[in-house]
Parts: structure tokens; sequence; C-alpha cells
């Protein structure tokens, strides 16, 4: 019997619950609050330097931004009407950096709160192969948003695939999955992992299937109570971005 398609686990708290827990003390909707920023905090940073800071200095503001968005209350003001967390993130960081030019010096990275984790060691090289050309901030926060809500969707599947044994299977046909033109052909893999053709073909099948349920559910954990014809649409403007 074939297999099922099944979708790998990924989270499903809307952000809705998550400005609505900002004032209290419910403690999973402000844990998917912290994976939230930690997922998507490189866009903020790359908005930060786009908006003509140093390396360093946009560092800490994205520290200090992150720290003040996951204390107690800071969410609260947050309109889940607006449907998209990456709205929210944009509109409140442009007022948080509004703010913060009032103050002379640069606080001390994460001011001692807790923080979400930032590989500070690769942050700006990979800020170095974004667009060099005159994107807007918003462009380019837009741009690095998409980027990081497809990488987190393969993140699920590589784990999906590490869990059940599977990862060479995963890391052969990724480039497939995603159009990379170095990409193996198909009869090379089926070689290497001593599979017929047909059964690379199905496998590369299965994996679209559980990306594009993997991509669903990264972008509905970001939108309000989002509807099918919703997420539809968010996908589309997402890769619309990429595309632009």
């Amino acid at each position: 019997m074939a297999e099922p398609p099944q979708s790998p686990r990924f989270p499903t708290t809307r952000w809705s619950r998550v400005a609505a827990a900002g004032g209290g003390d419910v403690s999973d909707a402000r844990e998917a609050l912290a994976e939230l920023c930690a997922a998507y905090w490189f866009p903020v940073y790359a908005y930060v330097r786009r908006k003509g800071h140093d390396p360093e200095r946009a560092l800490d503001l994205t520290q200090d931004y992150f720290a003040r968005l996951l204390e107690k209350g800071t969410v609260a003001a947050a309109d889940p009407d607006k449907g998209r967390f990456r709205s929210f993130l944009l509109i409140d960081c442009s007022f948080f950096l509004a703010d913060r030019r009032d103050h002379e010096r640069a606080l001390k990275r994460g001011g001692g709160r807790g923080v979400v984790p930032i590989d500070a060691h690769d942050v700006e090289g990979r800020y170095r192969r974004e667009p060099a050309h005159g994107d807007t901030p918003e462009r380019l926060f837009e741009r690095a948003w998409a980027l990081a809500v497809l990488d987190r969707a393969l993140d699920d599947l590589r784990g999906h695939y590490a869990a059940t044994g599977r990862a060479v299977l995963f890391e052969r046909l990724r480039p497939a999955l995603t159009a990379d033109p170095g990409a193996a052909p198909q009869a090379e893999i089926g070689r290497e992992l001593g599979l017929t053709p047909g059964a690379v073909q199905v496998a590369l099948h299965r994996l679209r299937a559980r990306f594009a349920a993997a991509l669903r559910g990264r972008v509905a954990a970001t939108l309000d109570n989002p509807t099918a014809a919703e997420v539809d649409e968010e996908i589309r403007a997402l890769f619309a971005v990429l595309a632009g």
C-alpha cells in the first residue's frame, strides 16, 4: 500500500493568540511568540541594516527590539485584524527605530534580558548575500521574510526525514525540490541510493507534497485565523516577492 502523505509537525498557534497573551502569562502562547521571533529575526536585521545602521549597531538594535517584544505586555497592543505577523513586525520595528534615534549610545546587546538566538558569526555574511541594488528597506524585509518562511518549511522537512531515517534521501532530493540548477539527475540519485527510477519519482513526489504542507503550515501560523484561500494568497505573495 502506498504511504499516505503526511504533514511534518509545524506550529499551529496563530499570532493573534500570541498577541492576546501579550498582557498575560499564557506560557504556551508566549513560547510560540519566542519561536516566531527566533524564526524570523533576520528580516528585521536586514531592515535595520538597510536603514543605514552598521553591522554592530544593527545587531544591538535587533536584539534589543526582540527583547522588548518578548517582554510581558509588549505585544498586547498588536492588532491581529491586520492579519500578518510580518506586517506587525515591520510597522512595530519602524516605530522602535524612530524612538531609538533619540538615544545617543547603543545599549548592551540584549540589555540582560531574554533575547532570541542570533547567529552573529554569519549574520553579516548572510546580509551581504542579499541583493545589492536599490531596494527599499521594506522591500528587502519582505524578501528576507519570504526566504525565512521557505527555510523554516525546509527545516521542518529535514527534521521529519531525519527522524524517519531518511536524511540522506532528503539531502539528495532537496536540490530538485528547490529547482537548483545543480541538482543531480534522478537516475544518478537512484544509482547512489539503490532506488529504481520509479521509486525516485515517487520519493520526489512525496517530498514535494510534504513541502507544500509544511509551507502552508508555516504561513498559516503567521496569519490570524486564516482560511485556505488566505493561505494561498499569502503563498502567492511570498513567491511574487522572490520573483520580483
